[in-house]
């Protein structure tokens, strides 16, 4: 067995990815303090407002940003405690976080729009049970910061999701999705209100029960991604085609016999068995193994560690299919076998 940190061969690779690293992080940072701050000021501005506008849709607006405000908190202590270096209890770093900061973000995404919907239904019922005539809609201010929301919920959507891309980070791509949930509400939010002033004042709870069920599906979305890195649902197929055909003509491996991995936040550890020629020295197979770990790690950027098993090439994994490898790592002991 045959095991190392992904290092490549030379220091200003090594100095490169360190620099890519602190970039990662300082774009995920700011995806978190920018959310954060943002949050502050609507909640302060929509609670306000819809206080003294009179309008209970900009109202509900203000608490789902200070909801908003109390998971970012939560989130930007988890991706920052994700920033620090491997440890002895810890050895692959504590970039797991993420993925658990985004479940977190995915949690309070499923608690909102379950009471976004139950207060629009409630709305609904307060009005066609007696409210409905006496309702005189808001005033034209409240209007105003809704649509304000709006245009700021669109600027964060696209940079937040832009940043989320870039980076690979769970937690900053599901507070992309919250403030593509906070577009919708915010617009529904906006024009219930325009509705109200003219004397429909049941569109907007409708359209919020209606935006709710968007968010439900969001934040369901987010936990079962988030649920997927944390119980390791690697290497997908995809993955596993990817290293294969790098190691396909590759001198000394003849075969791929298994195959598994472990997501540790954007970085994958990789488990292989090869096959190589029986009559080697322990020498030549580290060599090979060595070559395995360096082109594994120079051509899939998100490898941080390969751990390379080679034995003796057998006659019945010759030929393996993509398959058949993913099957054979699920096994628990192998038969011995002859080498070919």
């Amino acid at each position: 067995m045959h095991s190392a940190v992904c290092k490549p061969a030379e220091y200003k690779y090594l100095s490169n990815e360190k620099i890519m690293t602190h970039q990662r992080d300082k774009k995920s940072l700011l995806a978190v303090n920018l959310g954060l701050g943002t949050n502050i000021f609507l909640a302060a501005l929509k609670t306000g407002v819809g206080i003294a506008g009179h309008s209970p849709a900009l109202l509900a607006e203000g608490i789902n940003s200070t909801s908003d405000v109390a998971y970012y908190v939560v989130a930007s202590v988890f991706v920052r405690l994700a920033n620090k270096p491997a440890d002895n209890e810890h050895p692959y770093g504590h970039r797991q976080l993420e993925s658990i900061a985004s479940v977190v973000v995915g949690s309070f995404v499923v608690a909102t729009a379950v009471a976004v919907f139950w207060d629009a239904i409630d709305k609904i019922w307060d009005l066609f049970s007696g409210g409905l005539n006496s309702y005189q809609g808001a005033t034209p201010i409240a209007l105003w910061v809704a649509l304000f929301t709006v245009l700021l919920k669109i600027f964060l959507t696209n940079f937040v999701g832009g940043l989320g891309r870039e980076t690979s980070n769970p937690v900053v791509l599901a507070m992309a999705y919250d403030h593509r949930n906070d577009l919708f509400s915010a617009s529904a939010a906006s024009l219930g209100i325009f509705l109200g002033q003219r004397g429909l004042p049941w569109v907007d709870p409708l359209a919020g029960a209606l935006v709710a069920l968007l968010i439900l599906r969001t934040g369901i979305y987010i936990l079962r991604e988030s649920s997927v890195e944390l119980m390791d649902a690697v290497p997908s197929k995809q993955l596993a085609v990817q290293i294969a055909e790098i190691l396909l003509d590759m001198p000394g491996v003849k075969q791929v016999e298994e195959m598994q991995a472990h997501r540790f936040g954007p970085h994958i550890v990789v488990n292989l068995t090869i096959g190589v020629d029986g009559n080697m020295t322990v020498l030549e197979g580290d060599e090979i193994s060595n070559k395995v770990e360096f082109l594994l790690c120079k051509i899939i950027p998100n490898v941080r560690r390969v751990h390379v098993h080679y034995h003796p090439a057998r006659k019945s994994r010759k030929d393996m299919s993509i398959e058949e490898i993913l099957a054979e790592s699920r096994l628990q002991v192998a038969e011995p076998e002859e080498p070919v």
